[in-house]
């Protein structure tokens, strides 16, 4: 909720080049107990000052020689960064109250005035613009929280990739396919291998009658993890070679499984 005090300090502006309006708003609003209302008769200053100020609402006239409140309206529009336009317009017109509100206005308040009207329509809109700036700020900071958060996210997965890149031979992922997206490590720069495409060179593929790939394959359609897992596998010049292989299944925000990653080491020695 906004306190009494907050809507009584809110930034107000009065538009209206007859002076006998000016000054019975400026007098209606400080027995309110308004502490911070200011005032002009030229409607071409009001863009300029509300830049400077960031009025909580403006009371603008539309009737008013050389730029009237319409105009006013349109060109406040591309001064203002929050999106809300804090204007109540002024008429005697019952036609222009639709058409104020259709070009942006938020509220409408009739002349002759109706004092208790006034203050009562004041003091609404001041509250839902102030609800609206409290709303605005909140968003400001979540997405600071979780920017930052995100920060440490991607610094703690940095430090997760390389501790487990110094801790093994090779570190792989691989997306929803099976396909491998990453391989890196110290024994892959070492040796200054190089895995093009990534087709077999992360994780060892496993001899045909190895009862470990139908083992594998399970786990992995069941989305769950797998900690050293051996493979064996007989290279070209009949050497053969044996490998233990970890993993762990990777999803997004939104739960979708997105592949897995993991390490790799060679026990053959």
């Amino acid at each position: 909720m906004i306190k009494s005090a907050e809507i009584l300090a809110a930034r107000i502006l009065i538009v209206d080049d007859q002076d006998a309006n000016v000054q019975l708003l400026e007098q209606l609003l400080a027995q309110a107990g308004y502490g911070d209302v200011a005032s002009t008769m030229n409607p071409a200053e009001v863009c300029a000052l509300h830049r400077k100020s960031h009025y909580d609402l403006i009371l603008l006239d539309l009737q008013m020689p050389v730029m009237d409140g319409f105009q006013v309206i349109e060109a406040l529009k591309t001064n203002e960064s929050d999106g809300y336009l804090p204007v109540i317009v002024l008429t005697a017109q019952p036609g222009h109250k639709l058409k104020a509100l259709q070009a942006g206005a938020r509220d409408f308040i009739s002349k002759p005035f109706d004092l208790v009207e006034v203050k009562t329509r004041i003091r609404n809109m001041l509250e839902a613009r102030l609800l609206y700036k409290r709303l605005e700020e909140n968003n400001q900071a979540l997405e600071q929280k979780v920017q930052e958060r995100t920060a440490e996210l991607r610094e703690s997965e940095a430090r997760y990739r390389s501790l487990t890149e110094l801790a093994s031979d090779w570190y792989w992922e691989q997306d929803e396919e099976g396909s491998f997206t990453k391989v890196s490590g110290p024994a892959l720069e070492m040796l200054g291998i190089r895995v093009d495409s990534l087709l077999g060179g992360a994780m060892p593929a496993a001899d045909d009658g190895d009862p470990q790939r139908q083992l594998l394959r399970d786990i992995i359609a069941a989305r769950q993890p797998f900690i050293d897992l051996l493979f064996s596998r007989t290279d070209p010049d009949g050497t053969r070679r044996h490998y233990r292989v970890s993993g762990e299944p990777m999803f997004n925000q939104s739960c979708r499984y997105t592949g897995y990653r993991g390490i790799g080491v060679e026990i053959t020695h």
